[in-house]
């Protein structure tokens, strides 16, 4: 049993919910902890991470039923999507995915950073989390998170699928013990690298031809719509 405990006063309240077992789940980001980490998801676990808004809880984006397992345990509506985190847009091509104009020009202003745009997917994508929409085309929401700590996540575990780490409606999680708390035991491991600068989540944004600036902001997040008008509107070198 792990004996790690919280650094942070507000942490504490959480970890005095947890039972022993949930406790244990919760560890430093340390190279071990990286290891067990690939090790879960590459066997269809959910681990919980810390991205640069707040912390997700992640599966392997291309095994089904582990995407499932992150709508169970937020009790999350099928209806919504999940995100991929990436650890650069270079990955784009390896999982068929590609970004319209503009996207691509924000995605190059943008990222790594709070920004989550709606790439497009080809029908031979190997991830499990992509969207069909009305027109039967596919999508896939991206993350590439400005973090140090997520970086040294994805590098060994690869592609992640991910959304907040809280039940679905309530507050995200900007620690790992308050994540633990919310998701208890149908999260493996909880990888602890202090707290995030949450609450606010990153912006998604699709394109939009016929829409004003040619996107459509579904969620504004830290970045907000004057930015993305600002970088849109400025004249391309």
């Amino acid at each position: 049993m792990s004996d790690y405990q919280p650094t942070q006063s507000s942490e504490l309240k959480y970890a005095q919910q947890l039972s022993a077992e949930v406790k244990a789940r919760v560890l430093p980001i340390t190279e071990e902890s990286l290891k067990l980490a690939a090790f879960l998801i590459r066997s269809g676990q959910l681990v919980v991470v810390p991205t640069d808004t707040v912390y997700g809880v992640a599966a392997d984006p291309a095994n089904a039923h582990a995407v499932e397992r992150i709508f169970a345990a937020k009790h999350r509506p099928r209806a919504k999507s999940i995100q991929v985190l990436l650890d650069s847009l270079e990955r784009l091509p390896q999982l068929h995915l590609s970004l319209p104009q503009p996207l691509d020009r924000l995605s190059a202003a943008l990222l790594p950073g709070g920004f989550s745009p709606i790439a497009q997917a080809r029908e031979s994508t190997p991830l499990a989390t992509v969207r069909r929409e009305d027109d039967g085309s596919l999508t896939q929401a991206i993350r590439v998170p400005d973090s140090d700590a997520l970086h040294a996540i994805t590098a060994v575990t690869g592609p992640l699928a991910a959304t907040s780490a809280n039940l679905s409606g309530e507050e995200s999680a900007t620690s790992a013990w308050q994540a633990a708390a919310a998701l208890g035991d149908s999260v493996a491991l909880y990888l602890d690298a202090g707290p995030t600068p949450g609450p606010v989540a990153s912006t998604v944004v699709k394109a939009a031809p016929g829409a004003a600036l040619g996107i459509d902001v579904l969620r504004e997040g830290v970045i907000s719509r004057s930015r993305l008008a600002e970088i849109i509107s400025y004249p391309q070198q």
